[in-house]
């Protein structure tokens, strides 16, 4: 394993290992008007789901093809979004901070944009403006299926329309913008070379 796996091996484990104390921690303190009505419980239930889905897609391609690397920096990229929501809910910084909503809105959407394409890197040799088209769909879609969530979850019951709807739709151009970003700079870097960065043939702990 070299430096760089290392390294992101680290930081998988450790974002997986933040992810479960934040959650434990909100679960803990849920009169706290930093988590109160943020539905911390099904972030509770859903989030852990971010920390198994590249092990487990992992396996599935595993079992097809015979062999694969295991993708540590995919793994950490997928997670840290969800590290920083918990960790701003727990800092108060969506309630302190006016910008700290918009900036997750973009900067996660283009960490998850980015594990997607780093994904993409690993896989046939494309043109490289595919890959910025292909994250920027991906996380137009994904933000776009976040939006029906949160309105699911939180905004069905209330009367607050017209700021809502201005709000859900800030939040939607964030995350395509994001999501672009990490686009552009997946097609900038070009494919994956055996060796690179985040992937060697090690299984996850």
């Amino acid at each position: 394993m070299n430096r760089a796996t290392t390294w992101w091996a680290a930081l998988s484990l450790a974002m997986k290992a933040a992810l479960a104390g934040l959650l434990l921690f909100a679960l803990a303190h849920p009169h706290w008007d930093r988590f109160a009505d943020k539905a911390m419980g099904i972030r509770a239930m859903t989030y852990p789901l971010a920390a198994v889905l590249v092990p487990v897609i992992w396996l599935i391609v595993r079992r097809l093809r015979g062999s694969a690397r295991y993708p540590w920096d995919v793994d950490a990229l997928v997670v840290a979004p969800f590290v920083i929501d918990v960790a701003g809910n727990a800092a108060n910084l969506y309630d302190t901070l006016t910008w700290f909503d918009d900036f997750c809105h973009f900067a996660n959407w283009a960490l998850v944009s980015a594990a997607f394409g780093t994904a993409l890197r690993r896989g046939p040799v494309l043109p490289r403006w595919m890959p910025a088209f292909a994250c920027a769909g991906f996380g137009a879609i994904a933000a776009i299926l976040w939006e029906l969530a949160e309105y699911a979850t939180f905004i069905m019951n209330t009367n607050e329309v017209i700021g809502i709807y201005r709000d859900t739709i800030g939040d939607e151009v964030l995350g395509l913008s994001g999501a672009t970003l990490a686009g552009v700079f997946v097609a900038a870097l070009g494919p994956a070379v055996r060796g690179d960065a985040g992937a060697e043939d090690y299984s996850p702990p």
